[in-house]
């Protein structure tokens, strides 16, 4: 394949496509029945663990599953129902969802004395009422509810505002914690981690296209500007930096702990807001971490300024990267590298959260699996990429370890030591949200998929919580200040006209080019740098905007607005025949 398309084509394929045009293949002994029977596994788990929390620790945050209790452990507002909700909704669970909703409307308050963190709350607590507001609001979803009237936003916008305060910073790197009724404490720490001041621009930018409020999206870009115009000349992010003075304080870099998640929001921020600059920084950053961090199949940790090994080490978080780079386009490096990973899972029956690649063994006082879902996660999407059977495979294998080493009372356990199987008392809320989630849509994908991610009305970009952002206009169009009848360009025989640098319509042979006289070039992984959005493309191959119509200089009317007699151009006609229509608008409008 042309490496020139090697990114859009996989978002294409990934975004666009149904799965009822792609075949159906399933691992040696895993047959349709057996994948329905696993995804039914899965959905009993969610509910043994849900139910546990539920009926023992509700409304506290999280559960104890051996000694059927509840802890709080962020801010005391039942933490694990929140993070739940968009999984109730995706198993089609409408009773338990709208009970949620409701009680969660009348009952949630954040005007409380407690400090929390700033990266924990906003991807757990404000990703997950942003989700839930966005289905329970939406009839096409089919799980709207009838009563339901935005309270979820208001808790969240409610929320970022009192999250606001850690983002008064000198470099616009956010603190790490923030109280949710005083602010900043005048002792809190200065030195935050790159992912805790850069894994926030999905929530905040999502609620700011929907409150029409853009200070949230503006402080969480300026953080992401803040860590990047501090990276090392080889293009590398360290682990920890001080958010008053800009020096780090940690200069190891790598794709996982403390890391992980800046490089993921890069990209999704791009592919759900169309904004270029994101996907700048993401070819950038991807760049320098597959040259200096990247030992085939392994990824290691290396100091920022010089390259220098610091750590042969396999983290448990690292095992998000291969699903990111099936997102990038970048298949190859992540099938050989979910392997690797793959075959530590294998060795222990789960992965530890360190493993070291000098000895080939569990590194000291990281011998635990706290639940995580990122393995999980990259095999959903490598399935989802190339239908290999291999992957259904891992999926039954995690199932059994799960069932096996990890169930206890009232939910599922953290494993203290993966030598040893041993279990302790405590579910992270992740578990409900991303790990059995993940694990349900590989099956149900494999069983035909019947959900509101494979079957429903949009395509929607995960959270770094697994949480669901649906690629609608009010989101993924707004900084083009446009509003597309009808939403999506549904037909398949579309062939935009684009409008080059002197003014004049031309057809495209390419449905992958974007008009507008945009320059652009290929690096050596595939990615397209662009001048113009691509936005338009992701959202069904829509005309592009000329640059009038982009900052609202003009307007495309729609079809009863237009003189009959007199023929225009305004409109951008397919293949056959029909129009698109749109409506431009201005930033005052």
């Amino acid at each position: 394949m042309d490496p020139k398309n090697a990114f859009i084509i996989t978002l294409i394929i990934l975004l666009t496509i149904p799965d009822a045009l792609i075949c159906r293949v399933f691992a040696e002994g895993v047959t349709f029945d057996e994948a329905k029977q696993l995804r039914d596994e899965v959905s009993e788990m969610f509910y043994h663990a849900f139910n546990g929390y539920m009926d023992h620790a509700f409304p506290r945050d999280e559960l104890k599953p051996l000694s059927c209790e509840g802890e709080d452990t962020l801010g005391g507002y039942a933490l694990t129902l929140i993070d739940s909700l968009d999984t109730l909704a995706l198993l089609g669970d409408k009773d338990r969802f709208t009970s949620s909703v409701e009680w969660i409307s009348k009952n949630l308050r954040f005007d409380i004395n407690k400090t929390v963190s700033l990266f924990e709350t906003t991807i757990r607590i404000l990703g997950g009422l942003l989700s839930a507001h966005l289905i329970a609001s939406d009839y096409s979803t089919g799980m709207r509810i009838p009563s339901y009237d935005d309270e979820l936003l208001h808790l969240a916008e409610d929320l970022a505002r009192r999250l606001l305060p850690a983002f008064d910073t000198p470099t616009g790197i956010p603190y790490g914690s923030v109280n949710l009724l005083h602010g900043v404490d005048e002792n809190e720490s200065k030195i935050t981690s790159t992912a805790g001041g850069g894994t926030l621009t999905l929530e905040f930018g999502v609620l700011s296209r929907l409150t029409n409020d853009p200070i949230f999206e503006q402080v969480t870009k300026n953080a992401v500007r803040g860590i990047w115009a501090r990276r090392s000349k080889l293009n590398l992010v360290g682990a920890h930096i001080d958010v008053f003075t800009g020096e780090w304080t940690q200069k190891d870099a790598g794709i996982g702990t403390s890391i992980d998640s800046f490089y993921e929001y890069l990209l999704k921020a791009y592919i759900l807001f169309g904004d270029e600059e994101y996907l700048y920084i993401f070819q950038e950053a991807y760049g320098a971490a597959m040259h200096y961090l990247f030992h085939d199949p392994w990824y290691v940790e290396v100091n920022m300024n010089s390259a220098a090994l610091v750590w042969p080490l396999f983290n448990s978080l690292q095992a998000f990267w291969p699903g990111l780079q099936v997102l990038a386009g970048d298949i190859d490096p992540a099938i050989r590298t979910h392997t690797a990973f793959f075959s530590v899972w294998k060795r222990y029956g789960f992965t530890p959260e360190g493993f070291n690649l000098a000895s080939f063994s569990v590194q000291h006082g990281q011998k635990s699996y706290p639940l995580r879902p990122e393995l999980i996660e990259s095999t959903y999407w490598l399935y989802k990429a190339t239908r290999d059977p291999r992957y259904l495979d891992v999926g039954r294998d995690i199932v059994s370890s799960l069932q096996y080493g990890a169930l206890c009372t009232c939910g599922y356990c953290h494993i203290l030591d993966v030598e040893f199987h041993k279990q302790e008392d405590h579910m992270e809320s992740f578990f409900l949200a991303e790990t059995v989630k993940y694990l349900w849509l590989l099956f149900d994908l494999a069983a035909g998929p019947d959900n509101l991610v494979e079957n429903g009305p949009y395509k929607y970009i995960f959270s770094t919580e697994g949480h669901l952002l649906p690629m609608i206009p009010r989101i993924s169009l707004a900084r083009e200040h446009c509003s597309y009848f009808g939403a999506y360009c549904k037909n398949s025989n579309f062939r935009p006209t684009y409008i080059s640098n002197d003014g004049h319509h031309t057809n495209s042979s390419s449905r992958f080019q974007r008009g507008v006289g945009s320059t652009s070039y290929v690096t050596q992984y595939g990615f397209r740098k662009s001048t113009t959005s691509m936005s338009g493309i992701i959202k069904g191959l829509c005309p592009g905007l000329t640059h009038e119509q982009m900052y609202g200089l003009s307007y495309v009317a729609s079809p009863d607005m237009l003189p009959q007699e007199e023929p225009t151009t305004d409109h951008v006609e397919n293949g056959g025949g029909q129009s698109q229509s749109m409506v431009v608008l201005s930033d005052s409008a």
